[in-house]
């Protein structure tokens, strides 16, 4: 296993045709998804605003605190599609600023597919798969996935993507279920995965009531998806936003659990690049390899 790095990378996801950030300061973003224009907060920007004129065009704003505090938009839209690859996202207004899809992520997207080239049908397991973005890549890709979300209305949610991409028959599994109970189950059947991936929230439900803190859950969690890791594993990658912590430790944690089978893990942050060409930092993770 490496030693814990003294400068952490940064993994910039690139903006493509449907996804642009026009702007962002002010503790807010501007943000192009399909052809809504939408604008939500951002804390991480703490700078002045660039292209004021650009903010006037905006279809909707969001008004309220950022993360999960509920809020309201300043107009209501439709859905809006948003094509990624062979994959269509559809995406809509949610009363806690989201809109079911986290751009930021697309190297971990990327990373993943690759790693997996090659593999004959591997599988995967996405834990906290919100809309299931990564989910219905993979599987666009030839992996057989299992998507894991505690809301019912995200696996819902998911499928109307999985629909309008033309991809019902694509090898999902989409369970409704507490990440830490499904996970349990997996190790005592002996499942293994090739490549894992893993979304936390700092706080949130199971659809029984279960609750899950971040920093009580996520090593526990870790030592029984260790378990899950297959011998030809090709990666495990963790996402954790809006922390009172650091990629150092998020690093720190994933790299002690999974001592034992070597290979490295990368800690470091994702950002966006804006049409300014400014960076916006927007979550920490870590990834680890064989």
């Amino acid at each position: 296993m490496s030693s814990e790095p003294h400068a952490l990378p940064l993994r910039i996801a690139d903006t493509w045709e449907d996804y642009r950030l026009i702007d962002s300061g002010a503790g807010q973003k501007l943000e192009k998804f399909g052809d809504c224009l939408l604008i939500r907060p951002e804390p991480q920007a703490i700078w002045p605003k660039t292209d004021l004129a650009a903010w006037d065009r905006a279809n909707t704003s969001f008004e309220g605190a950022d993360g999960e505090e509920r809020g309201r938009w300043s107009a209501e839209v439709g859905d809006f599609p948003v094509r990624l690859g062979p994959v269509t996202m559809v995406c809509r207004l949610t009363n806690n600023q989201h809109v079911g899809l986290f751009p930021e992520q697309r190297p971990h997207w990327e990373a993943a597919g690759a790693a997996l080239k090659g593999s004959d049908a591997p599988h995967v397991l996405n834990l906290f798969g919100y809309t299931g973005a990564a989910s219905l890549l993979l599987a666009a890709s030839g992996a057989h996935v299992t998507h894991v979300d505690a809301s019912k209305k995200a696996i819902a949610w998911g499928k109307e993507s999985q629909a309008a991409s033309g991809m019902n028959d694509a090898p999902v599994r989409w369970i409704c279920d507490d990440a830490q109970k499904f996970v349990a189950r997996e190790v005592r059947r002996g499942r293994k995965y090739q490549g894992i991936l893993l979304d936390p929230p700092k706080f949130g439900r199971g659809p029984k009531n279960e609750t899950w803190d971040f920093f009580e859950g996520l090593a526990p969690l870790l030592a029984d998806i260790a378990q899950l890791v297959a011998d030809d594993a090709r990666f495990v990658i963790l996402t954790a936003y809006a922390l009172r912590t650091s990629a150092l430790a998020v690093g720190r944690t994933l790299d002690m659990t999974l001592a034992g089978r070597g290979g490295h893990v990368e800690a470091g942050e994702l950002a966006i690049p804006e049409a300014t060409g400014r960076l916006l930092p927007t979550s920490m993770y870590a990834e680890w390899r064989p």
